[in-house]
């Protein structure tokens, strides 16, 4: 640290000289990462969060009583767009990884208490599309996840994950939409394997949450997902994706109090008294709530429809421009804006290599290998560059007969 302070305008124009080595996401250039809806609603969001700047979220119950009233607004839209019933429960966190961790442990701590094993270190039944964010949380609560095959499709095999279910299944988990695949699993069949074997269904909604309600809602062909499903007993769904709501601001759902009663920490054995806490972490930053509100509140049913049928168009060109180029075939049919592609006659991560020179920054699947991109609005102006230089990436790799990649597909 130096000795003296430096001047306000030398440190920022260090930041911003920082970014000459990043990704051009604003330009769409990144497969991830940033999500944009609507340039109005983006700054409404910034503004919202800072007005909320210096406001701590866990002293909402306390100190911040605005923060409060916020989120439980957030929360009660929420619980309606999922089709929850009255007696649904919501809980925002700082992102899905988060989200999905609180589940998992109200899961474990619920099933425990209703089989009378305190002890019991059970397991998670999935597709083997499920998010790592899974992973994690069993490595933190000594559980054990066990993936499936998914089928055809690439959705989850109803049959496949019903024949790793044994007596310490404590959970199955669907997701809507998958990361690698971009498809909705079948939530509806899933649930009904829930219901027979008396087990929990989460639904990790973390990506598609706040889109799938609005495309249906525009005509697109959307499984139902949500607390529509009887046997969905949980559901986690990121707003900072697309909610397009500013970082960090994510939530997870409980269909009754019951359940709902086992997310908080409580501790009462500390000289300073009662301290609890919705979620994992104490302090998180009350602009997360304030631009999530701000930014439901401007956008609205109709502002997100809106945002929804441009999306879901411009998915529909970019599938398009992808499937016209020789070789190249779109994985299944996804159902949002994730899409993935990939070529039985060449190496696509050569293709990719390639991108990366051209400066885009590739998104991979290993298992089949594909390019993917989870996209919003920002790369709807690049679209004809980017499909330009896929096509022309792809003509090279076909004139060098067996180009093959070293490159390895990382999150």
């Amino acid at each position: 640290m130096a000795a003296q302070g430096r001047a306000r305008e030398e440190v920022l124009s260090d930041l911003r000289s920082f970014k000459a080595g990043d990704i051009d996401w604003a330009h769409g250039r990144a497969p991830l990462f940033v999500f944009k809806g609507d340039d109005q609603a983006h700054e409404v969001g910034r503004e919202a969060f800072f007005e909320y700047f210096s406001e701590n979220a866990l002293g909402a119950k306390r100190a911040f009583h605005s923060v409060r009233r916020m989120e439980e607004e957030v929360l009660d839209m929420a619980l309606d767009l999922f089709h929850a019933p009255e007696s649904g429960r919501g809980f925002m966190t700082t992102g899905g990884t988060e989200s999905i961790i609180q589940a998992v442990q109200t899961c474990r701590d619920w099933t425990r208490e209703q089989r009378g094993k305190p002890g019991l270190r059970g397991n998670i039944v999935a597709p083997e599309s499920l998010h790592p964010a899974f992973d994690k949380a069993a490595r933190l609560m000594d559980l054990e996840i066990r993936r499936a095959p998914v089928g055809p499709d690439f959705r989850a095999d109803v049959a496949a994950m019903e024949a790793l279910i044994d007596e310490n299944t404590m959970m199955l988990v669907g997701s809507a939409p998958c990361f690698p695949y971009g498809v909705i699993d079948p939530i509806a069949e899933i649930g009904a394997l829930a219901e027979r074997r008396g087990l929990w269904l989460h639904v990790d909604a973390c990506v598609g949450g706040y889109l799938a309600p609005f495309a249906r809602r525009i005509g697109r062909d959307i499984p139902d997902f949500d607390f529509s499903v009887p046997a969905v007993w949980s559901i986690s769904a990121d707003l900072h994706k697309f909610g397009f709501c500013p970082k960090p601001a994510s939530t997870v759902f409980y269909r009754d109090p019951d359940k709902a009663r086992l997310h908080a920490f409580d501790f009462n054995a500390w000289p300073n008294g009662r301290f609890t806490t919705p979620t994992i972490v104490g302090t998180r930053p009350a602009g997360g709530v304030a631009a999530a509100w701000a930014t439901m509140q401007y956008l609205g049913v109709e502002g997100y429809e809106r945002v929804a049928r441009e999306l879901m168009d411009f998915i529909d060109r970019y599938k398009a421009g992808v499937s016209a180029i020789e070789g190249l075939e779109v994985l299944g049919r996804p159902h949002l804006s994730i899409v993935a592609f990939g070529a039985q006659e060449f190496d696509i991560f050569a293709v990719a290599e390639r991108l990366a020179a051209k400066g885009w920054l590739p998104g991979l699947v290993q298992r089949p290998k594909a390019i993917h991109r989870m996209m919003s609005l920002l790369h709807e102006p690049s679209l004809h560059e980017y499909l330009a230089d896929v096509r022309a990436c792809v003509a090279a790799v076909r004139a060098e007969s067996g180009a093959r990649s070293l490159l390895e597909a990382t999150y």
